[in-house]
């Protein structure tokens, strides 16, 4: 038997998928350990605004957003998915050493725009070869199944921040130099672990001297009507869906210690790790778009919990629906990417959608920084909330039109 022939159960998945998880994994243990004591540390220690804040982390999207689809395209035409997305592991390693120098916003916003660039370099090959590789029945539960282990990595990286800022007296830059450590066995994983995917056939390459923007822009036209739709819900959704940077600062207005920020994304993270594979098993039996609208109905709960509690108690119920929301959305949009892209121009798929959700990230960064300084917590729940619903609304009238799962996989062979 092949190392990746169909095989039942959790060994469905192919072990590439497997290695691949392992390497999101370790990354975001390295980025969680940082993430989870950085909005704070940007508050208190170097005394930044709420909108600063949100300037910071979407910025770093926005600039990783240049890239992404240009990485996408590479990896149709070269016929190789590992080497894009090991150079952006290893931008994102090498970011990780700037956090604990950086001592202004200005070099804050250095090292999250490199770690971004490289996430936005390795994520549309990465998605890609996980589509190339996941038998079409088991493709939601695949990507599901990476979504999963990325998360367990981004609750054992707040869960390690918490006990190192008790052992070292709240020293954030120990903690940060720590993290460095997990983001290059990252990288080792995935040079010395991932083999590179046996690819379809591309079709001709272009002549020579034809401009990258006309070869994106003719890669653009291969792409289908259902494609574009998830694009368009999944823009809207982001902008429902601004940086978790939000939930560690509303439980810091509850109450919760410094030291016991990383909680949030721990508490966020374990539901969201447990909620992923079943959510992308369950939309291998169901259309995709009804999974999908059942996170966006948590992600509105989500939403005005986190605005109307006034408790430590109910907030961390909040981000704890905040997770379960994650969960029936991340893996199962990636996965209706893959259902609606051909084969072919997957990278170039997964490239323009992480570009274009990227940017929406961005406004939603800023929009929710700019209500915070304005009217706290509540205003910018809320607002996430009626964008949910929006997008909610919009899901419901497009879902229908969407491919269904395996449409288009029954279509080709």
């Amino acid at each position: 038997m092949s190392e990746d022939a169909p095989r039942s159960g959790w060994h469905a998945v192919p072990r590439r998928v497997w290695m691949l998880g392992i390497v999101s994994m370790l990354m975001d243990v390295s980025s969680e350990m940082i993430h989870a004591l950085l909005p704070v540390y940007m508050l208190n220690v170097l005394g930044l605004s709420g909108l600063t804040i949100g300037l910071i982390e979407g910025a770093g999207e926005a600039t990783a957003s240049l890239t992404r689809i240009a990485s996408g395209v590479l990896s149709d035409r070269l016929g190789r998915r590992k080497l894009p997305a090991a150079i952006g592991y290893g931008l994102a390693a090498c970011s990780k050493p700037i956090f604990p120098l950086a001592g202004s916003a200005g070099w804050l916003a250095v090292a999250r725009c490199i770690d971004r660039v490289g996430k936005g370099i390795r994520g549309a090959p990465r998605d890609a070869m996980i589509a190339d590789i996941a038998p079409p029945a088991v493709r939601g539960a695949s990507f599901g199944l990476r979504q999963s282990l990325d998360t367990v990595g981004a609750f054992l990286g707040p869960a390690l921040a918490i006990g190192l800022m008790w052992a070292t007296a709240d020293r954030f830059r120990t903690v940060f130099w720590c993290a460095v450590v997990p983001a290059f066995l990252s990288l080792g994983v995935m040079i010395v672990g991932v083999r590179e995917v046996a690819r379809p056939a591309l079709p001709r390459v272009a002549p020579v001297g034809e401009g990258k923007g006309r070869l994106i822009w003719r890669e653009l036209r291969g792409l289908e009507r259902p494609y574009w739709r998830v694009v368009m819900i999944a823009a809207l959704f982001t902008l429902a869906q601004f940086s978790d940077a939000f939930l560690v600062l509303r439980a810091r207005s509850a109450g919760l210690g410094p030291a016991l920020v990383p909680l949030v994304l721990v508490v966020m993270n374990v539901v969201y790790a447990l909620a992923a594979y079943p959510a992308g098993i369950l939309s291998d039996r169901v259309r995709r778009p009804t999974v999908l609208a059942v996170g966006l109905g948590l992600l509105i709960v989500a939403d005005l919990w986190l605005a109307l509690s006034r408790t430590l108690a109910g907030a961390a119920l909040g981000v704890a629906l905040w997770g379960l929301h994650l969960g029936f959305t991340e893996g199962v949009m990636t996965a209706l990417v893959a259902d609606t892209a051909p084969p072919e121009r997957r990278g170039t798929a997964f490239g323009l959608f992480d570009m274009v959700t990227g940017l929406a990230l961005l406004g939603a960064s800023l929009m929710a920084g700019a209500l915070w300084d304005r009217t706290g917590f509540r205003g910018t729940f809320i607002a996430g909330a009626l964008v949910a619903a929006l997008t909610l609304l919009g899901l419901l009238m497009t879902g229908p039109l969407m491919t269904d799962p395996l449409a288009r996989d029954r279509r080709i062979s």
